[in-house]
């Protein structure tokens, strides 16, 4: 076990250093260690806090995960998704995608606030969400890596590019490829990507069309989602009418509090829970993504190495550093 657990370590710091390597092609000034000089302890301020949220909350970790998912999706990774809505601008926290969905926002707060104290104007609300993302995932069992910091935040929100960006539940696999090939992600940081739904809940309303009988001449394959009544069943009693569209399941009802490969496992076995989960088993027509589920499915150090690197190239999504946008002093308002 130790020296499994040693060689998934030297892949992942291998893997880590790639792919740093990689987007230094493209990811800018972004580099590790950013804040050594100026806020030593930054990191470490991120960490505990979170941690503490988590204890308090556990479904706290898939929460500030997707957060980086709707931020980077969104005009890019800059914490525009933290703004309220102010004067003209619209806050993309009333998005569809995001509204009474998207959470995490007073975690962040509390973390700026700590940080202020400690080095003001000098940590970004950006690499705060960037920096709770991993430390997230990893507090959940999940994979550990070096994130590169120095991203700035955004001067404007965009209401429009959250409402047009970020992938929908029932999305097809045909537009889940087109709408990370816009953020400058292949298909395999989409399947990579997908696996943060090994942790987190979805509400009823997000997967109520997986619940009803597919039409079958839209349909490529039998949605094997019909062969495990006992989980249908179960969904539709926690789904019965539309009173409970803010009912809550977990993404992984395996192994809901852990971040591990269990997502590809489910969706081999037809229970991923939402449509834009099944679709990447079930409209796979050339058979490219189905392989890369299975490979994940049966090995886990697999997926933690791929994942990384996607949450590395995701992470530089259009950033802003140097005298681009500013460092908030508080997440929710642009400086005066």
């Amino acid at each position: 076990m130790e020296i499994k657990l040693n060689k998934l370590w030297v892949t992942l710091i291998v893997a880590s250093a790639i792919a740093t390597s990689v987007l230094g092609e493209f990811g800018g000034p972004l580099v590790k260690g950013f804040y050594k000089e100026s806020c030593p302890l930054a990191e470490e301020i991120v960490k505990y806090n979170v941690e503490v949220a988590l204890l308090r909350d556990p479904r706290m970790a898939a929460s500030l995960l997707r957060l980086q998912f709707h931020d980077c999706f969104v005009l890019g990774c800059d914490a525009s998704v933290l703004l309220d809505t102010h004067g003209d601008m619209l806050s993309e926290k009333q998005a569809t995608p995001n509204v009474n969905s998207l959470r995490g926002f007073e975690v962040i707060d509390y973390i700026k606030y700590l940080l202020e104290e400690a080095c003001p104007l000098t940590v970004s609300c950006s690499d705060i969400i960037t920096i709770a993302a991993r430390d997230s995932v990893f507090l959940r069992g999940g994979p550990w890596w070096e994130v590169l910091l120095g991203r700035r935040d955004s001067l404007t929100a965009s209401f429009s590019g959250a409402n047009q960006f970020i992938p929908a539940p029932n999305s097809s696999l045909d537009s889940l490829i087109v709408n990370f090939k816009q953020q400058g992600l292949n298909i395999q940081d989409l399947i990579a990507l997908s696996g943060a739904h090994t942790i987190g809940k979805a509400r009823c309303v997000s997967f109520k069309q997986r619940i009803v009988q597919p039409n079958m001449e839209q349909t490529f394959y039998v949605d094997e989602f019909k062969r495990h009544s006992t989980f249908r069943r179960i969904l539709r009693s926690q789904c019965k009418d539309s009173s409970r569209d803010n009912e809550l399941s977990p993404l992984d009802l395996h192994t809901p509090a852990y971040f591990d490969n269990h997502y590809y496992i489910n969706l081999l076995k037809g229970r991923g829970l939402l449509i834009s989960d099944n679709v990447l088993v079930t409209e796979d027509h050339e058979g490219e993504v189905f392989k890369k589920v299975w490979e994940y499915a049966v090995d886990q150090d697999l997926f933690f190495v791929d994942f990384v690197e996607s949450m590395l190239k995701m992470g530089n999504i259009n950033v802003l550093t140097g005298l681009e946008g500013e460092i908030r002093e508080s997440c929710r308002f642009i400086n005066i």
